[in-house]
């Protein structure tokens, strides 16, 4: 029975004081945690990117090609783009390649990143 209400006492604890039982010695610090993420930006180019709708084995990809800048800033695109739209796809050859027909989508998520777009294709 003493076991339960123990338990039942440690649970009703907020997390700082089950902590503070946890680690008696650690000290807590109010400093702001350093953050990773790196804003990174982008190579803004006056020649717009070409955004392009093609079957390849039968299914539909998208291919975004274009781009003056760095491939590593091109990559970090494509990451981001698939990340976005939660689809698959590849940087390969100086162009993205996304799995499906996105071509409205990702022209106005690069329009939105200041990037001139240009649609090829039907």
């Amino acid at each position: 029975m003493s076991s339960t209400r123990c338990l039942f006492s440690f649970l009703k604890m907020d997390l700082q004081e089950q902590l503070k039982n946890l680690f008696p010695d650690h000290v807590v610090s109010n400093e702001p945690e350093a953050s990773n993420t790196d804003i990174h930006t982008l190579y803004i180019q006056k020649e717009p990117m070409i955004c392009k709708f093609e079957k390849r084995k039968g299914k539909a990809t998208t291919i975004i090609e274009g781009y003056e800048g760095t491939d590593e800033d091109f990559k970090l695109l494509a990451k981001e783009l698939k990340t976005k739209l939660s689809v698959g796809g590849t940087f390969k050859d100086d162009s993205i390649i996304i799995q499906g027909d996105y071509r409205d989508k990702i022209m106005t998520l690069l329009k939105e990143k200041g990037f001139k777009v240009k649609r090829v294709g039907g």
